[in-house]
């Protein structure tokens, strides 16, 4: 009965499957006054087979409509003014791209996927048949008393032919396009849990020396840090003034893969980049149907 009451607790919320489930402690009093419970009971099942007490608690896990966002304070790649502190400032995240469920099966696939993309596949070596040289019969087939032999090209002979040498061939896999989106939003909500993602309001850098934007990246503990930009092209001055360091990365939202999102410690985003990543990897806002009456 119990399983019963479960699955109809669950059909009388289908507005609220895609929606975060929060364990809510429910009473006898609030399970039997429930109307889709009630409809249950009318339809032949005995209350008594409940066998819950009164005022006893249940651990019936009730999805709610609360879809709780995540909240991480800004940050500025450029010096603040004095007594104005960014990160008084929150940003809000969709938690359907920020707030995913870790999942190692599918960054291991994103993974596999983009470095066997990156394979050139190349590596080519020569057959008998294509190795230079005669044709010829070294030696008779009888008579000699040793093994026998074709010509100087074969794969047992110094100089002769490789047997099942490597050729060019695509190593490249397939991986389906829900799943890397997937990956890509498990690899930003990892990064939001490691506490190791940053948000800028933006990421154009006023100068192109690379020493004022070192000691900047120094100040903020930003070392090893990829950039992420959600415009079409890198900002003029933070392409020329990162170039020479070693340690710190810049790519468009739109270049980001799950490979490197996972190889950088730390991951820095605008808010174009944002918008990009909730635009391309949130859910669709499906309209209601217009009627015409």
């Amino acid at each position: 009965m119990l399983a019963a009451v479960r699955r109809a607790l669950g059909q009388s919320s289908k507005a609220a499957c895609r929606r975060l489930s929060t364990v809510v402690p429910v009473t006898a009093d609030s399970v039997l006054n429930d109307p889709v419970v009630n409809q249950v009971l009318r339809d032949g099942v005995e209350s008594s087979s409940l066998s819950l007490s009164h005022g006893a608690t249940t651990g019936i896990s009730l999805p709610t409509t609360d879809v709780r966002p995540v909240y991480l304070e800004m940050s500025s790649l450029i010096r603040p003014e004095e007594n104005v502190d960014p990160s008084e400032e929150l940003v809000e995240l969709d938690p359907d791209v920020f707030s995913q469920p870790i999942r190692r099966d599918i960054l291991h696939l994103c993974v596999v996927h983009y470095l066997d993309c990156q394979r050139q596949g190349t590596a080519s070596t020569k057959t008998r048949g294509e190795v230079r040289g005669s044709g010829r019969k070294i030696r008779p087939q009888k008579g000699s008393g040793r093994a026998r032999l074709g010509d100087a090209q074969s794969p047992m002979l110094r100089g002769g032919g490789v047997a099942f040498g490597p050729k060019p061939r695509d190593f490249a896999t397939k991986l389906n396009r829900k799943v890397i989106q997937l990956g890509m939003r498990v690899a930003l909500s990892a990064r939001v849990k490691e506490q190791s993602l940053g948000v800028v309001r933006s990421l154009e850098w006023p100068g192109h020396k690379t020493k004022e934007l070192q000691q900047r990246i120094e100040e903020l503990g930003w070392w090893k840090t990829l950039f992420v930009t959600g415009q079409e092209q890198i900002p003029g001055g933070l392409a020329r003034a990162s170039n020479n360091l070693p340690m710190v990365d810049t790519v468009t939202a739109a270049d980001l893969d799950v490979y490197h999102a996972l190889k950088w410690p730390r991951l820095v985003l605008d808010l174009a980049a944002v918008e990009w990543f909730e635009r391309a990897l949130g859910r669709p806002q499906i309209a209601p149907r217009e009627y015409k009456l």
